[in-house]
């Protein structure tokens, strides 16, 4: 497999596995349905997570790979809650009510 291909399934892996851990959190206002399927949205998380680590050390190597999942899976963390957020004040201001 090319590198080009592993390395965009690792990132792309990293940020679903980070989306579906922010949505099983009860904190989080994106998808409130989500809220009920939050032992499989962990389960699938971490599988994905897995799957993205394996990925990105059969692309560069055991520890870059590890951190570069890693460092992926943290930025989406970090980003999915400022998204969040940014989308309620937006909502807010065009809430007439």
């Amino acid at each position: 497999m090319t590198f080009l291909f592993l390395s965009l399934m690792f990132l792309s892996l990293a940020w679903l596995a980070a989306s579906a851990f922010y949505l099983a959190c009860a904190h989080q206002r994106i998808c409130a349905r989500a809220r009920g399927h939050a032992r499989a949205l962990r389960i699938g998380a971490s599988l994905c997570a897995c799957a993205a680590a394996l990925a990105a050390v059969a692309a560069l190597g055991l520890w870059a790979g590890l951190f570069s999942a890693l460092t992926a899976l943290m930025l989406g963390l970090v980003a999915l809650p400022y998204l969040d957020a940014w989308g309620l004040t937006t909502q807010a201001r065009t809430d007439v009510g």
